[in-house]
């Protein structure tokens, strides 16, 4: 193996070296195109990545230089393959990769002395590179969905006509003014197939969601994503708590190959990410004017056709003097219609009806009957809470670690406040080791959860109650429910809304401070409470 590493490490170093006499104001291609400035290596393939300026036509261009000695057989066939496939995709137009010019080979445009085994001509795109992108700060998820959903659209084209591209390289990828990716420098790897364009998906999802790219290959620029125990793909999520956990999923399930849950296909990636990105997109509008009303409310403005009237005290003062004025006029108007009355009916007795305009409240208690229970101001109350129903089993819930007092989880609900589960001690707080650690309970039948109530004696434990559709699931496919702080020896966190389900999840997001002693959190008992 570190054979292997040291074979390919000079791979790399002899690639970097014979790139090294491509410098801005070189010109290549039978004089045609003057180099401007790199944009990256794809070592995999030994190209380098240039914006240039064809001479001919007087506009910029971008160029996949395939670098390497004429002599080697191996390299001069993987090269005209990769000039095939090139040429092969310049029949394909779409507005996620950039079209193909020229495509120039040994012999034809290009010469042995240059250094070169062909080049990939296509038209320069405007916009930013994706790696200075990525090396600010990751992106927002809406935006990174709506990104990555135009490159896929690219894909399954291409893929429905039988192409490859190979955008497999974040360097290869720019983002338009439009702020749409762009395969920007065409020319797929000979061995690049159509899993790998969907896989690559992923990776550029994963990328602009953390800022780290989960493919092998990658620049040197960019950190690789790291990897569970088990040599998995760390959830996006885990490293970002913002990110959705859909997107989140996404991301890893098109990655990953093996298993049941992957993603196989451009059409599918499509559908989640338009569903994520209107969701999102939703979810800050509503953040967005709830936001601008509370600012409304704080100014004490509110807009109208005319003018801003300032001065929320002063508006409810007006409106309630209108209001008294509007019945005083209509308590005269009734007792002057009322004496009309009683003088044309030649009522001498009448001296005028007695009107109570607002009667007095009483304090004698009211009289049996069919009297409507008076209104009440108070909020209408939650759901009501059942009895306790007592889990099937409880287990140790760590997917992304191990330890943690596997064998001591029963004592959380055998009905002992007494006897406590912990985890381990852990000198780094949650989650610089892991996102998280936790208990997975099971129910005989699905309950109808309202309430968990947790005994612990664990200040400082911050915990999310997750539901789960099965005993063992992965992280990203369970759904936080409730959430709550353990400051106190009970601690009752009621659900957004009652919750079905059989498998349910206590999940520490936040360990208890052990004194100084490092990290940990203890539960004593929990108790489900279903809604009545």
């Amino acid at each position: 193996m570190d054979t292997r590493r040291s074979e390919q490490a000079g791979d790399a170093a002899g690639i970097r070296a014979r790139g090294g006499s491509l410098a801005p104001g070189r010109v290549v291609g039978d004089g045609r195109y003057r180099l401007l400035a790199q944009f990256g290596v794809d070592e995999r393939a030994a190209a380098h990545l240039w914006r240039a300026r064809d001479g001919q036509l007087k506009r910029d261009v971008a160029l996949t230089l395939l670098v390497g000695d004429p002599a080697d057989p191996e390299a001069a066939r993987q090269a005209r393959r990769t000039l095939e496939r090139a040429a092969h995709a310049s029949k394909f137009g779409h507005g996620g990769v950039a079209r193909v010019l020229d495509v120039l080979s040994l012999g034809s445009g290009v010469t042995s002395s240059e250094g070169l085994l062909g080049v990939v001509v296509a038209e320069w795109t405007k916009g930013s590179d994706l790696v200075d992108l990525v090396a600010q700060r990751p992106v927002a998820p809406a935006a990174a969905a709506r990104m990555v959903q135009a490159l896929a659209e690219a894909v399954d084209h291409a893929h429905q006509n039988g192409l490859v591209l190979g955008l497999d390289h974040p360097q290869r990828l720019r983002l338009t003014p439009g702020g749409a990716l762009k395969l920007a420098f065409p020319g797929p790897l000979p061995e690049a197939t159509l899993r790998d364009d969907v896989k690559a998906l992923g990776a550029v999802l994963y990328l602009l969601l953390t800022g780290r790219w989960a493919l092998p290959g990658g620049p040197p620029a960019i950190p690789a994503a790291p990897l569970t125990p088990q040599g998995h793909v760390v959830p996006p999520r885990s490293l970002v708590p913002a990110v959705p956990p859909e997107l989140s999923s996404l991301a890893v399930r098109t990655i990953e190959d093996g298993g049941s849950g992957g993603i196989r296909t451009s059409s599918a990636i499509l559908r989640v990410l338009g569903q994520v990105a209107d969701q999102e997109e939703r979810t800050q509008l509503i953040n967005a004017v709830g936001k601008d009303d509370a600012a409304a409310e704080t100014d004490g403005t509110i807009w109208t056709t005319k003018k801003p009237v300032k001065d929320v005290a002063r508006r409810r003062k007006l409106a309630f003097g209108v209001t008294v004025l509007v019945v005083a006029t209509v308590v005269i108007l009734a007792w002057g219609g009322l004496m009309l009355i009683n003088l044309f009916q030649g009522d001498g007795k009448a001296t005028g009806p007695t009107i109570n305009v607002a009667a007095p409240p009483s304090s004698a208690p009211a009289k049996p009957g069919n009297q409507a229970p008076p209104p009440s101001n108070q909020p209408p109350a939650g759901p009501k809470i059942g009895e306790p129903v007592a889990p099937k089993s409880a287990s140790l819930y760590n997917p992304q670690g191990s330890g943690d007092n596997a064998s001591r989880v029963k004592n959380t609900i055998d009905g002992d406040p007494g006897t406590i589960w912990k985890t381990d001690q852990y000198q780094q707080q949650l989650p610089a080791l892991k996102p998280g650690v936790g208990i997975a309970v099971q129910f005989d039948d699905p309950v109808n959860l309202a309430q968990v109530k947790i005994t612990a004696n664990s200040p400082g434990t911050k915990v999310e109650i997750r539901s789960a559709e099965s005993k063992n699931p992965q992280l990203d496919d369970t759904k936080v429910v409730g959430s709550g702080d353990l400051n106190g020896p009970d601690t009752t966190i009621t659900l957004q809304q009652p919750t079905q389900g059989q498998y349910f999840i206590v999940w520490i997001t936040q360990l208890g401070d052990n004194g100084g002693d490092g990290f940990l959190s203890q539960i004593g008992e929990l108790s489900f409470l279903p809604a009545g």
